[in-house]
């Protein structure tokens, strides 16, 4: 029998704390049936096993990383947005790291349809209305963002740029002043 006050959620957000904590690889039912001092099969009234678990993990990364980046973005347009957004990512990542590297699993078509994960593409749509690209670029803007904010950051966490000058905050701001010039000049794809 499961014990009483356990919830899909709580054991979500003490996943969550436990990826935080010890790494997203380290959230399984085992690990988490030891910090509530209950025997595995108590979990499985909430969960259906630990991939269901760090899928329980993701989806509530996703949702906290989507709240955050609609508040942040919020009044604001153009490279404003752009490094609002951005930063957002960065933030998240450095506070929560398993959180973080939670929110990059990836989901089923259907479970991550019904996540945040789509809200993530919106917001960032959303904040390149403010550079006027037309489609398909603008898809492909989303895709190059997507990739620089999350390979930026990943690098970062990994140690990848902390034995080098300069400081990763100027590495950081030249990155998004970059891509502001790059998104407002964006390349004509009929001289391609």
């Amino acid at each position: 029998m499961a014990r009483a006050g356990l919830t899909t959620e709580r054991l979500a957000k003490a996943g969550a704390e436990l990826a935080d904590e010890a790494g997203f690889d380290k959230v399984t039912a085992s690990a988490l049936a030891r910090r509530f001092d209950v025997k595995v099969a108590s979990l499985y009234s909430h969960v259906k096993s630990s991939q269901d678990l760090k899928t329980q993990v993701a989806l509530l990364a996703l949702e906290e990383l989507a709240e955050r980046g609609a508040a942040a973005l919020a009044g604001r347009a153009g490279k404003d947005a752009l490094a609002a957004l951005a930063n957002v990512y960065r933030d998240y990542a450095r506070e929560h790291p398993g959180r973080y590297a939670a929110a990059q699993l990836r989901l089923d078509p259907e479970t991550a349809a019904d996540s945040a994960g789509p809200r993530h593409a919106e917001m960032t749509r959303a904040m390149l209305r403010g550079y006027d690209l037309p489609e398909p670029d603008r898809t492909h803007a989303v895709r190059l963002l997507g990739s620089v904010f999350h390979g930026y950051v990943s690098l970062e966490l990994g140690g990848g740029f902390s034995h080098s000058a300069p400081d990763t905050e100027e590495t950081w701001s030249r990155v998004l002043d970059a891509l502001d010039a790059l998104l407002r000049n964006w390349p004509d794809s009929i001289n391609r």
